[in-house]
């Protein structure tokens, strides 16, 4: 249920999508009365509508409202806010304690003379099952089913636990284990741009799809325009059934992107030349927020894999607001036509719209890149921002092998009862895997073509190397 609240603005007012009706939260309706909010950053003017609709003049005021617009002055505002997400995204080392410990709130209350069925998330909650699996068979066909029929054999119990949980549970769902990875599952099929609801009073509301996580690459969702980051077990049971997230009122750092990519460059490259510079600059605890021409040239899967890194970048999110590339790829990936047309309908009326006609917003500080400049770059050897240009790979590999060998002895390895001897920057795993790496169509492809030629050169793995590929979504109905 969304709560009413009491909305002194009275900003509430009505979007006829199609056949529906829905109530929303008007911010232009908020800034005749508060004050211009059109160079407020978009990833603000989310926080901003979170507040309007929860407004209750105890847990959120309307001083809290004042205080998000008069950010625009300062750039930054020392005010803890309560902030409400739309729901909670779990993967499995963090989630399954969480239903274990509404399952033990349903024995409490049944103890207690109460109604254990009253017990369930109040936000939607979907828990997906993605750091199970292990790579126990491969190089063979049969590689996935195996190891996912291995994974059910081992924690059966686990299974039959969360299937009684996604029945007896009112909003909570479960992903089984082998669809993918949580955050692409979650970008892909879950978020909706904008999500809705029913309030007190039985009308359907509309209001940006925001969340938290048990994951901190949560916020690759908001290379879809979603505001959304990771956070602690406790947090997200704590928004799960209802309770705020208390925040400060966030420093908001812009990143201009101009230009575009050149022929061969991929998001990756991008990526770890984006975190370098924010490493730089410093964004702990702020939110960063891409704008500028450059967005016009971004793919969603591009924008989702600079948004994947911001725990690299330190940051608390990288936003990207919603756009014409937003809706090509909530059309891509099967979202449904009243979904579509809500989020486009909703975000051009309540000012969530991105287009070139847009006033530039104000940020507490900003960088700038042009994206033509970008070169083939690796991560490595030990953090991300440590990136080396694809040209001085060797000198790095050589300098590392040196420091490796004075430490370590050579190793041998026993493969099929035969005996190797392993050198140092010998490969003994190699894996395509990752929500940064095997979201991306481009890069996935790019892995298959080099895959391709090296086979048709003849190259292949040694004995000892472990090979894996993990897609980072495929499609299966939610249990």
């Amino acid at each position: 249920m969304i709560p009413t609240g009491q909305d002194s603005l009275n900003t509430r007012s009505n979007l006829t999508v199609g056949s529906r009706t829905y109530a929303y939260y008007s911010l232009p309706k908020a800034a005749e009365q508060l004050g211009d909010i059109s160079r407020l950053p978009f990833s603000m003017k989310v926080l901003l509508e979170n507040l309007l609709r929860f407004e209750d003049g105890t847990t959120v005021t309307r001083d809290d409202l004042q205080a998000m617009v008069d950010w625009q002055k300062e750039r930054s505002i020392s005010r803890e806010i309560q902030y409400r997400p739309a729901r909670v995204l779990m993967q499995d080392f963090t989630g399954v304690p969480a239903v274990v410990d509404l399952a033990a709130m349903r024995d409490a209350m049944k103890q207690l003379g109460g109604d254990p069925q009253k017990i369930n998330p109040l936000v939607p909650v979907h828990l997906v099952i993605d750091h199970s699996v292990m790579v126990d068979e491969f190089g063979t066909p049969k590689a996935f089913e195996r190891n996912v029929e291995l994974e059910y054999a081992r924690n059966g119990e686990r299974y039959e636990f969360l299937k009684w949980g996604s029945g007896a549970f009112d909003n909570f769902k479960v992903v089984p284990p082998g669809t993918g990875i949580c955050h692409q599952v979650n970008l892909e099929h879950i978020a909706q741009g904008v999500w809705s609801g029913e309030d007190q009073n039985g009308e359907t509301v509309a209001f940006p799809d925001t969340l938290v996580g048990t994951d901190s690459h949560t916020t690759m969702v908001n290379g879809l325009g979603v505001l959304g980051w990771g956070v602690g077990g406790i947090e997200a049971e704590a928004a799960m059934l209802g309770q705020p997230v208390s925040m400060l009122i966030p420093e908001v750092v812009g990143f201009r992107l101009s230009g575009q990519l050149k022929e061969g460059i991929t998001a990756t490259d991008l990526v770890l030349t984006v975190t370098q510079l924010l490493r730089a600059k410093g964004v702990v605890g702020r939110f960063v927020e891409f704008y500028g021409p450059g967005l016009a040239t971004m793919s969603v899967a591009d924008r989702a894999t600079i948004a994947n890194m911001a725990p690299e970048y330190g940051a608390t999110c990288g936003f990207f607001p919603i756009d014409d590339r937003t809706i090509e790829y909530l059309k891509l990936t099967g979202r449904s036509d009243e979904t579509i047309e809500l989020v486009r309908a909703y975000c051009q009326a309540n000012g969530f719209w991105h287009d070139i006609s847009n006033p530039e917003p104000v940020f507490t500080d900003t960088l700038e890149l042009d994206m033509s400049t970008i070169e083939p770059s690796l991560a490595g050897p030990k953090r991300p921002q440590d990136r080396v240009v694809l040209g001085d790979v060797d000198d790095q590999f050589n300098a590392e092998l040196e420091h490796t060998y004075k430490k370590h002895k050579d190793p041998r390895v026993a493969v099929e009862g035969e005996q190797f001897d392993l050198g140092n920057g010998d490969v003994v795993i190699a894996a395509i895997t990752s929500c940064t790496n095997t979201s991306n169509p481009s890069v996935l492809v790019a892995a298959g073509l080099v895959a391709r030629k090296a086979r048709a050169k003849g190259l292949l793995p040694k004995p000892w190397v472990k090979t894996s590929l993990a897609p980072a979504a495929r499609w299966s109905p939610i249990i």
